[in-house]
């Protein structure tokens, strides 16, 4: 199961959506994160950056195939052994993971699939107690050049709600603005039992 209008534009165009190296620290990813998730590669804009960071591997999700061979040339352009991509609807199937072998998982303009809570729950289970959640999405803004329609385009409040309910709690600062078009968020995983959704 694709998640809604995700259609992904022009590569260029993408990549001046965001400044990786500025966002991930803002969001938490540090060297001591080792084993970490990225859903949605895409073209790897993300996946480069974070992969240079942490200290074990990054297990980087999409569901076509395309995608998965743009960033699999861009990993090994780029000299790094430290990822695994793998081409898989986590939606309907998981991460594969076992539970709780990872310290981060992203969720970048992911949130607007049509089950939320089942990714935020699948995230919860492979985050080890303590693990971080990394949110990005598209501002609640008609405005913006690209993003899901606004009827299915998650607000900051809707996201944290989601994540709160699956058992996040949000880390400060809270809520921030990621310019031009985002907002992004960090979460840490409860160390007890996760809320029934």
């Amino acid at each position: 199961m694709k998640a809604r209008e995700s259609a992904m534009p022009d590569e260029q165009l993408w990549a001046s959506f965001f400044d990786p190296n500025a966002i991930l620290p803002r969001l938490g990813l540090t060297s001591a994160c080792r084993d970490a998730v990225e859903v949605g590669c895409g073209y790897g804009t993300f996946t480069i950056p974070a992969a240079r960071i942490i200290g074990g591997t990054l297990h980087a999700f999409d569901i076509e195939q395309d995608m998965i061979q743009t960033t699999r040339q861009k990993v090994a352009a780029s000299g790094l052994n430290n990822v695994r991509l793998c081409l898989r609807n986590v939606i309907a199937d998981g991460f594969g993971l076992p539970d709780g072998s990872t310290d981060y998982v992203m969720l970048f303009n992911i949130l607007h699939c049509e089950r939320p809570e089942l990714l935020l729950g699948e995230t919860h289970r492979v985050l080890r107690p303590g693990g971080k959640l990394g949110i990005i999405h598209w501002n609640h803004d008609p405005s913006t050049p690209r993003g899901p329609s606004m009827k299915i385009r998650p607000r900051p409040e809707q996201c944290r709600h989601w994540a709160e309910e699956a058992g996040f709690r949000l880390l400060p600062p809270g809520i921030v603005d990621l310019p031009p078009y985002h907002y992004g968020m960090l979460l840490e995983r409860h160390s007890g039992p996760r809320r029934s959704l």
